[in-house]
């Protein structure tokens, strides 16, 4: 019977602890005490161990990716995936403060995030995440009074590359084969279409170089390419190097070896890709049947290609206008101007006195007035009489002088190393394949 009195003792000494398991010590003799802290100790150990076991888990976040499918929206989306529909209202018109919904295309990712692995609790969303374009991530995370959106630019990395070869038969054949990028291979023949005639001046034989940027994330995947900062073109054996140069304003525009720049006052060919298909002179009108003097060019094109303003100026005309079908007339200064013809549309507002930038897009490729298919009918006016495009030579543009001209050479210099290493690498890698 005293056994089992001191094991209860013990016991209930074990559960209290402290200050109540000491007083009820004291009734007993020093050698029972010595006995019952054994007990008591090893009985202490065992509760402190199921304690432990018992204790509450850690609740590790749950991640789960939703996909926006074709004709659906992002409410759709939530919900489908568990999300009380007022949760999801909330977290959607968050997101509203810095992206449209609206603008989300099926395919569209969404990473979602909680702080438990409850699937069916309405208040587990933590994190809403997307990336609505490779250079940017958009968040809804949850606070103390609902959600709160932002939207964060990610970080991207510059790095060089180039390319080079030998025209065959055009230009673009001969960049595709050598893995010259769309992009840098348009902003090429823009650079060069200020003296170029891509139909006329390109030959067999010819041939290119070119370094241009590219900007990678942090797993060094490219997110985008940048701007070409060196071009070279040999045409019939002379040629013409291109330098993207800075100079001291903070203005950036391409110098030739001489430190002029290559930015004519007006362009000859104011479209990309296009096909000459006409040119100045007399021809057999196509549609009127007789010969008539042709006193512009025809870029033929799909329906819909940019068009974009030559040089600098004002709108003088622009609207429908006899058989050139939807026309603009940009008046560059007292001797220039710009025609456009046979558009499908023009660029969103513009109107007659509208300030226009060369290179800036006024139109669209079309099939408007007295025309057999989609093209642009271009022309140049010098004192309002039609002159060839092609043929005739434009204003110079500026001309590096004094320290800015060697400050340029210098950095010429350097940009024709940086692309000598590059392409020695790419050889290099190539041989290794």
């Amino acid at each position: 019977m005293a056994g089992r009195d001191l094991a209860s003792i013990v016991t209930v000494m074990a559960i209290l602890g402290g200050t109540a398991g000491y007083l009820l010590s004291d009734h007993y003799s020093n050698a029972t005490d010595t006995a019952l802290s054994a007990s008591a100790a090893e009985t202490q150990h065992s509760v402190e161990s199921i304690t432990e076991t018992a204790s509450i888990p850690d609740q590790t976040p749950r991640h789960e990716t939703v996909v926006l499918e074709q004709g659906s929206n992002l409410m759709a989306v939530l919900t489908a995936s568990g999300l009380e529909r007022t949760i999801a209202y909330d977290a959607i018109e968050a997101l509203r403060d810095v992206y449209n919904p609206r603008k989300l295309r099926a395919g569209q990712e969404f990473e979602l995030v909680y702080s438990g692995d409850t699937q069916d609790s309405d208040e587990l969303l933590d994190v809403l995440s997307f990336q609505p374009d490779p250079e940017t991530i958009v968040s809804v995370s949850r606070t103390d009074d609902g959600f709160n959106a932002s939207s964060d630019k990610i970080e991207l990395t510059m790095a060089q590359n180039v390319a080079a070869g030998t025209i065959e038969q055009s230009l673009f054949l001969a960049a595709e084969r050598n893995g010259v990028p769309l992009p840098v291979l348009m902003e090429m023949i823009e650079l060069y279409s200020y003296e170029v005639d891509f139909q006329r001046d390109i030959q067999p034989g010819d041939s290119f170089e070119v370094m241009y940027q590219e900007l990678n994330n942090d797993a060094g995947e490219r997110v985008r390419y940048g701007d070409v900062i060196y071009a070279s073109m040999t045409l019939s054996g002379h040629e013409v190097r291109l330098y993207s140069y800075t100079d001291s304003h903070g203005d950036t525009d391409f110098y030739n070896q001489k430190g002029e720049s290559y930015r004519r006052a007006l362009m000859r060919t104011p479209i990309n890709g296009a096909r000459l298909s006409s040119g100045y002179g007399g021809r057999k009108h196509p549609v009127l049947g007789y010969t008539k003097m042709h006193k512009g060019v025809d870029f033929a094109a799909p329906p819909g290609t940019p068009i974009f303003a030559a040089g600098n100026g004002n709108i003088a005309r622009i609207g429908p206008y006899s058989s050139y079908g939807n026309y603009i007339r940009i008046r560059h200064n007292d001797s220039y101007s710009t025609a456009y013809a046979h558009m499908t549309g023009f660029a969103k507002g513009l109107r007659q006195g509208s300030r226009v930038k060369q290179g800036d897009v006024i139109g669209y490729v079309g099939a408007t007035g007295r025309v057999t298919g989609p093209h642009l009918h271009y022309e140049i006016l010098k004192d309002n009489v039609q002159v060839n495009p092609m043929r005739i030579k434009m204003p110079s543009g500026k001309k590096l002088k004094d320290k800015e001209l060697e400050t340029f050479l210098a950095d010429a210099q350097i940009l024709r190393k940086q692309y000598a290493e590059l392409s020695l690498e790419n050889r290099k890698i190539a041989s290794a394949d």
